[in-house]
C-alpha cells in the first residue's frame, strides 16, 4: 500500500536447470545451446526451443528430459533449406510450427511431420516504408491461424498476417504522449537541439502470447515504467485492467545508480489461465505475475550466479505448476516449481475468476496464515 518492499514467502522456487550438454539425441550428445532466444510449449505438451546460434529448433518432451526432435533443415520445393538465426518460435492449436527465421527475413511454417506448409516473407503494403527489410524477431498465432509478429525496428505495432500469409496491417500501436512542456520546448529549440532529443516514436514491443479467446498479450519497453504489458482485443485496443495502483510496469521504485538502474523492461509475457499472466523483466531478471484485475500476485527471480537467478533472461513459459525461463547467456532453461504459498494464491485467484468467491475465502485464509501482509488475501 505504501509502495514499500514487503518480503513474502517464495511463490516459486528453482528446482533444476536444463542445458543442451545434459541432453542426448539419437544416442549422441545434443551439444550446448548457443544464445537461444525463445521457447514455447505446444498443445501436446512438448517444449520448442529456438536455438538461435546453432540455427536449429530443438523439441523436448513435456518434462524436458528427452529430445523429441531437432530441426535444422526442411524441404523447400525439392531443395534443402536451412534456418539462419531463428529468434522466435510458436506452435498453433493444429500443431503447426511457426519460426521467426530472422536473418533469412521470413517466417517459416512447418507441418507436424516437418514438411513445409508455407513461407511468409517480403510483406507488401502502402503503410510500409520504401526499402523496408522484414526481420521477424518473435511470432505467435491465434486459433484462426492469424500470425502476429514483432519485427526489428518496427515501431508502428505488431505486424499481422492472415492464415494465407498476406500482411494485413499493424496491431496494438502504442502512441507516446508528449507533455505540454515538451511541446513548448520543441517549438523554441534550435534544429540542432531538436536533433539531439529523443524521437517520439511509439513504444517497442518485445514479446507476444495469445490466450484461448484470441486476446493478444504483448510485452513492451516503457520508459516511464508504468505499463510494460498490454491485452489487445481483436480490434487492437488495449483492454487490460491496471489494478488499484494503475501500474503494470514491474518495479515501481528503482535505484538510479547501479547497473540495474531505471524501470523494469519486460522482454516476454506468458498467459497462464484464469486471467493470470507472468512478465519477465530483463533488467533485473525478475518474474512479475498479475491477475486479471491487474493486482500483483508475487515476484521471484533476480540477476546473479546462484541457483534461481539469470544472466540474460529472454523468454518465459508456463507448464502446469512449473514456470520455465530461457537464459540466453547461460544457454539453459531454468525451472521453477510452485510452492504451497504460490499454489494457494493461484487457486484462490482461479476460484475468484470463475465467480466462486465462497470457496476462495477459505484459501485466502490459508494464504494469510503464511503471509499476514498479503493485501489481496486480506481483501479476498
Amino acid at each position: 500500500y505504501w509502495e514499500e518492499i514487503v518480503f513474502t514467502p517464495a511463490a516459486y522456487t528453482p528446482t533444476r536447470t536444463i542445458s543442451g550438454t545434459s541432453l542426448t539425441y539419437n544416442g549422441e550428445a545434443l551439444g550446448a545451446f548457443l544464445t537461444p532466444q525463445d521457447l514455447c510449449k505446444s498443445p501436446n505438451g512438448n517444449v520448442y526451443v529456438a536455438d538461435t546460434g546453432n540455427n536449429r529448433i530443438v523439441i523436448l518432451n513435456q518434462d524436458m528430459t528427452e529430445v523429441v526432435n531437432v530441426i535444422t533443415t526442411f524441404d523447400n520445393n525439392g531443395e534443402e533449406d536451412k534456418f539462419k538465426q531463428p529468434t522466435g518460435v510458436a506452435v498453433s492449436q493444429s500443431n503447426q510450427l511457426y519460426i521467426a527465421d530472422s536473418q533469412n527475413r521470413r517466417i517459416v511454417v512447418l507441418n507436424e511431420d516437418g514438411s513445409l506448409a508455407k513461407i511468409v516473407d517480403n510483406p507488401q503494403a502502402e503503410v510500409l516504408e520504401e526499402g523496408f527489410r522484414f526481420t521477424p524477431l518473435k511470432v505467435s498465432v491465434d486459433y484462426a491461424d492469424r500470425i502476429y509478429c514483432v519485427a526489428q525496428n518496427m515501431f508502428e505495432g505488431i505486424m499481422v498476417f492472415e492464415s494465407n500469409g498476406e500482411f494485413t496491417g499493424f496491431f496494438g500501436t502504442i502512441n507516446v504522449e508528449i507533455t505540454l512542456w515538451e511541446k513548448f520546448w520543441r517549438k523554441i529549440a534550435t534544429k540542432e537541439e531538436r536533433s539531439k532529443q529523443q524521437l517520439f516514436i511509439p513504444t517497442e514491443f518485445t514479446g507476444i502470447d495469445v490466450d484461448p479467446d484470441g486476446f493478444v498479450y504483448a510485452s513492451n519497453i516503457d520508459a516511464t515504467g508504468i505499463q510494460g504489458v498490454r491485452r489487445l482485443n481483436p480490434k487492437g485496443e488495449d483492454v487490460i485492467k491496471k489494478g488499484a495502483k494503475q501500474n503494470l510496469g514491474g518495479d515501481i521504485l528503482f535505484d538510479g545508480t547501479t547497473q540495474y538502474a531505471g524501470p523494469s523492461q519486460f522482454t516476454d509475457v506468458v498467459y497462464r489461465d484464469y486471467g493470470i499472466y507472468s512478465c519477465l523483466d530483463r533488467k533485473r531478471g525478475r518474474i512479475f505475475t498479475y491477475d486479471h484485475e491487474g493486482n500483483l500476485l508475487y515476484v521471484f527471480g533476480g540477476m546473479g550466479t546462484q541457483e534461481g537467478t539469470f544472466a540474460m533472461p529472454v523468454a518465459v513459459e508456463n507448464i502446469g505448476n512449473t514456470i520455465i525461463v530461457l537464459d540466453a547467456t547461460r544457454a539453459s532453461i531454468l525451472c521453477f516449481d510452485v510452492t504451497e504459498y504460490g499454489k494457494l494464491i493461484n487457486d484462490a485467484v482461479a476460484l475468484r475468476y470463475s465467480g466462486d468467491e465462497t470457496q476462495a475465502v477459505e484459501l485466502w485464509k490459508k494464504v494469510l496464515e503464511l503471509d499476514e501482509n498479503n493485501e489481496l488475501a486480506n481483501v479476498g
